[in-house]
């Protein structure tokens, strides 16, 4: 981390390495004077994930996300716990960012899931609910930015884990853009 301190805007801390050290890692990283994304991409009953929220908040994160198809009640429930324990604590509130759908996913997925609108619609519907509810943005690929602005606005975050380097043959998301390619 040392070595990336003044490189890296924020360090991103997944299940694998937060399942490995636990809130520690979090506290080493702050204790460094860096950001924090917390990407556990919750997903549960409505209490359950706003009670996660909250405890993302604690540690002071600087944003967290959850899955958008847990629905408006979970994350309109986890914004306000996270508003509160935010304001009780004297912290600024994390960002919160709503994951669409996976980039690892395609349109068969869907369908396999169960999901018969398109890939683009279903990111659309999902954005626009997170909006409503108050969520900050999404994780969603880059390729769906116009349908996201079109739908949310301007300032709606929006963070695209698919910027892939065009000489990146090995990949485990199916929907992602090089550097220089816009989203359409």
């Amino acid at each position: 981390m040392n070595l990336l301190k003044d490189r890296v805007g924020i360090f991103k801390v997944g299940k694998q390495l937060f399942t490995h050290a636990g809130p520690k890692v979090i506290d080493m990283i702050r204790q460094k004077g860096q950001k924090v994304f917390l990407d556990l991409k919750y997903h549960d009953i409505p209490n359950t994930v706003a009670k996660a929220g909250e405890e993302a908040t604690k540690l002071n994160v600087t944003m967290f996300n959850l899955h958008a198809l847990g629905g408006g009640e979970m994350m309109k429930k986890t914004v306000e716990a996270s508003r509160a324990m935010a304001k009780s604590l004297g912290i600024p509130k994390p960002l919160i960012l709503a994951v669409t759908v996976l980039t690892s996913m395609n349109e068969d997925n869907l369908k396999e899931v169960g999901i018969q609108s398109s890939l683009i619609e279903e990111v659309g519907r999902l954005a626009l609910l997170a909006f409503k509810t108050g969520v900050d943005g999404v994780v969603a690929s880059p390729q769906e930015i116009g349908i996201i602005r079109e739908r949310c606005g301007q300032k709606f975050l929006i963070v695209t884990p698919g910027i892939r380097a065009p000489s990146d043959k090995k990949d485990d998301q199916k929907r992602t853009l090089t550097p220089r390619r816009r989203s359409p």
